[in-house]
């Protein structure tokens, strides 16, 4: 009877210890054992951005009342892939225009904010080169070394790209890539020496300004993109409807505070957001298609 009893002690204690393992997994998202996590992904000096984007979640916390984690990927290849695992790593993401085009191919990410800079919801990429350097067209970067942000930056790299191939560089032959990893970096590798020209944002040279005030005057543009959508707040699926309407409408709220666009500088030199969805990207979508671009061979 003692060893019965002992038995049945022991199995009550056993699914006490299931139950509590069960409980802990079960953990809601959003709470402090379970964040949201939002994937920024550095576009400039990844200090920086980190620390607007811990300032963006701390208020977002206070809005909302969930917990976040702020993940910093290296490149937008990770955010996605963060996005995509199951389940995923990342429940938010700041992808670029291209990044988050791929993402929404694979059903990984659902856009839900745009930036707005200026006043504007879309912004240019620009050809740059060192002046002087005997660089004054597309046509005379055949032979020389290119520097691009990465393989998946839309207006440091992508659109880009294009614009070589129209001007008859082959870019697997005719030129040296130079992967610079940010905006800023590919700026600094032109000013610098390291690379003859280079593709980045409209003016990624202001970034670099105040350590090298003559910027302007050594690094000169010899082209400038379409326009291209800004980055924004994309989502993944896989986070409940209601939570991610709470989220959109506390980013609204919090872009319009002191505090907020702060944040949103410091990460990402946001002045606003706006509520645009997925059919924002339509009419880029179909440049890239009449372009025969494959957004999918573009990443790994």
């Amino acid at each position: 009877m003692k060893r019965l009893v002992l038995f049945i002690l022991g199995l009550f204690v056993l699914i006490g210890i299931i139950s509590a393992s069960g409980a802990k997994e079960a953990k809601p998202l959003g709470s402090e054992e379970n964040p949201i996590v939002w994937a920024f992904v550095p576009s400039s000096d990844t200090q920086k951005v980190v620390s607007g984007a811990k300032a963006m979640v701390d208020l977002l916390q206070k809005e909302t009342g969930y917990f976040y984690k702020v993940l910093v990927p290296t490149e937008y290849g990770g955010a996605i892939e963060a996005l995509a695992s199951n389940p995923p790593s990342a429940h938010m993401a700041s992808l670029n225009t291209f990044a988050y085009i791929i993402a929404a191919e694979k059903k990984v990410a659902k856009a839900e904010l745009i930036a707005v800079r200026r006043g504007k919801t879309t912004y240019n990429g620009q050809i740059i080169a060192r002046a002087g350097g005997g660089i004054k067209s597309l046509q005379d970067i055949k032979g020389k070394i290119f520097a691009r942000v990465d393989p998946t930056s839309t207006t440091g790299w992508i659109i880009p790209s294009l614009m070589l191939r129209a001007a008859r560089i082959d870019l697997e032959k005719d030129v040296k890539i130079l992967d610079a990893g940010s905006h800023d970096g590919v700026v600094s590798a032109v000013y610098r020496g390291d690379a003859d020209a280079g593709a980045c944002f409209v003016d990624a040279r202001t970034n670099i300004q105040k350590t090298n005030p003559d910027v302007m005057e050594k690094v000169v543009v010899i082209a400038t993109t379409i326009d291209v959508p800004n980055d924004g707040i994309q989502f993944s699926p896989a986070m409940p409807e209601d939570m991610r309407k709470k989220i959109v409408s506390a980013m609204l709220k919090i872009a319009k505070t002191e505090e907020g666009k702060k944040a949103l500088r410091q990460a990402y030199n946001w002045d606003d957001l706006e509520a645009l969805g997925d059919s924002f990207y339509d009419p880029f979508r179909q440049i890239l298609q009449s372009a025969g671009v494959n957004p999918a061979s573009f990443v790994k």
